[in-house]
């Protein structure tokens, strides 16, 4: 069973936490959730899923930012969710959709007693301007029967900011727990290293060569 709008708010501070909570985000039996303003993009051609793959922030400017087909952007919520005794879920809405624009890429269904923000995977069909604060999606709620066990996972409980794969933390022969954060001040440190580095070589085989 789902939810009401009402019910909803009936749960606000008990089983529901939904921060910030603004009335008119209260849909007939859901709620709306904006776009933060950063976004993950991965860095490598190939992913691989025993690893993990590099990635750079990118901040959504005033005017937008045009996602492009055939990649994955990564954003997260503005608001921070809490779950106890009920399943919680996002969907895209009917209005984001009929942009072509896809919210998640099969992960919508949550967990009883998740808390924190939600990751979601946007693709577009073809190009889309989008901006921060944008009501990107919408979480609804399912009555659980039965015991519940909550979940309390480490890979991605209490997220406060976007959140890469760590399915890499599943195989036992992985490499350790990192995040590879691309930059272009890290690129070009390593330039600057691999430069000096060259430069020393030529140096000494200059030398030898005078000897």
């Amino acid at each position: 069973m789902i939810l009401s709008g009402q019910e909803i708010r009936n749960r606000l501070g008990s089983d529901i936490r939904i921060t910030p909570f603004e009335e008119d985000c209260l849909n007939p039996n859901s709620y709306n959730l904006s776009l933060h303003h950063e976004l993950l993009v991965y860095e490598e051609v190939v992913l691989d899923a025993k690893q993990p793959n590099r990635f750079r922030r990118i901040a959504i400017p005033d005017e937008g930012i045009i996602l492009s087909p055939g990649q994955i952007y990564l954003g997260r919520t503005i608001e921070h969710t809490e779950t106890h005794n009920l399943v919680p879920m996002i969907e895209g809405r009917s209005s984001i959709a009929r942009l072509g624009l896809f919210v998640h890429c099969s992960s919508g269904f949550g967990d009883a007693g998740f808390c924190g923000h939600w990751t979601i995977e946007m693709f577009a069909v073809q190009p889309v301007r989008i901006y921060a604060g944008l009501r990107i999606c919408q979480i609804f709620f399912h009555e659980v029967t039965g015991q519940i066990r909550e979940y309390c996972s480490e890979k991605y409980q209490h997220n406060h900011d976007v959140q890469p794969s760590l399915l890499y933390k599943e195989f036992k022969h992985s490499r350790p727990s990192e995040q590879l954060e691309f930059s272009f001040e890290s690129l070009a440190s390593k330039c600057c290293s691999s430069a000096s580095e060259h430069q020393r070589e030529e140096t000494v085989q200059l030398a030898q060569a005078t000897v």
